[in-house]
């Protein structure tokens, strides 16, 4: 794929979603769904190794989507694309919020848009989650991941390694 795409598509992405979760929705309809540059199971590979990593998922996977069809220059790409438009809009809007601190438009917009943002975080754990409902050792580690993150306090890094040596002892 030619880098100046890469660079508009994520350019796009990243100016149309909210957040790096929101982000990771978009990518995939746009990688995946609509332009068929990756097959789910690449985009789920991404995904759980981006996750596995420290630091921002979102920037992750933009990078390793962005290698994945550009190679070294497309990762580079993905990058600049990921976190130059944000950074310059955030410090704008810190400027500007800081200036209508209080105002309870403001707080109503934030709070108008919270339930789009977990829809697009959902329909990411969804398509995520198809992608293992046939494997019935890696629907186990789903389910058993998923009550560990909502009945419990454990640190997420624990069950991401545990998951992924259980991947490397099992399923080679």
């Amino acid at each position: 794929m030619k880098l100046s795409k890469l660079f508009t598509m994520f350019l796009k992405i990243n100016l149309l979603s909210t957040s790096g979760p929101a982000s990771v929705g978009l990518l995939h309809s746009e990688v995946v769904s609509q332009r068929h540059l990756l097959s789910e199971d690449q985009f789920v590979q991404a995904v759980g190794l981006s996750s596995a990593l420290p630091g921002s998922d979102a920037l992750q996977l933009a990078m390793n989507v962005g290698y994945t069809l550009g190679g070294l220059g497309g990762s580079l790409i993905a990058c600049v694309a990921a976190v130059l438009p944000p950074t310059v809009l955030m410090l704008l809007f810190s400027v500007a919020l800081h200036r209508m601190q209080g105002q309870r438009w403001v707080t109503a917009f934030v709070a108008g848009i919270t339930p789009v943002v977990a829809a697009l975080i959902a329909t990411t754990a969804l398509h995520t989650a198809n992608s293992v409902v046939g494997a019935p050792g890696l629907l186990l580690i789903l389910l058993v991941s998923l009550w560990l993150f909502v009945c419990t306090d454990i640190n997420p890094v624990l069950p991401l390694i545990a998951a992924g040596i259980i991947g490397v002892v099992f399923y080679r």
